[in-house]
């Protein structure tokens, strides 16, 4: 899969813009642009919605190249609840792919749904 900035320099060459004229656009410095392409920065919601505008792309369609983990949450989850520190643990014990992972998830919200229960 293709990381976030490997997608926006594709978009970006697709649509004949170089990456001066996208960071002069968006407000920010071509070396912070390139940075974002070569994956060693993140753009910030703002910015990743206005790469989106000027790319003339759903901001949600790049979101979903972001492939940084989310840290905080977990921190936060294990931090207010010991047992998801095991319980992430036991997950990359167990070698589950990403891809069964999201569907472990995902049938599990159908069935709370069939049960009436609103996954949370």
């Amino acid at each position: 899969m293709k990381t976030l900035g490997e997608r926006i320099r594709e978009i970006r060459e697709e649509r004949d813009m170089s990456l001066r004229e996208l960071s002069s656009k968006i407000g920010v410095t071509p070396a912070f642009m390139s940075d974002i392409e070569l994956g060693r920065r993140f753009p910030s919601d703002k910015n990743l919605l206005a790469i989106a505008n000027q790319l003339d792309i759903d901001a949600e369609d790049l979101a979903q190249f972001d492939s940084r983990p989310p840290l905080q949450e977990f921190r936060k989850a294990t931090h207010m609840n010991p047992e998801f520190g095991f319980a992430f643990r036991q997950l990359l014990q167990s070698n589950m792919s990403p891809e069964e992972l999201v569907k472990l998830v995902e049938d599990w919200g159908a069935r709370q749904e069939g049960e009436g229960k609103s996954p949370q």
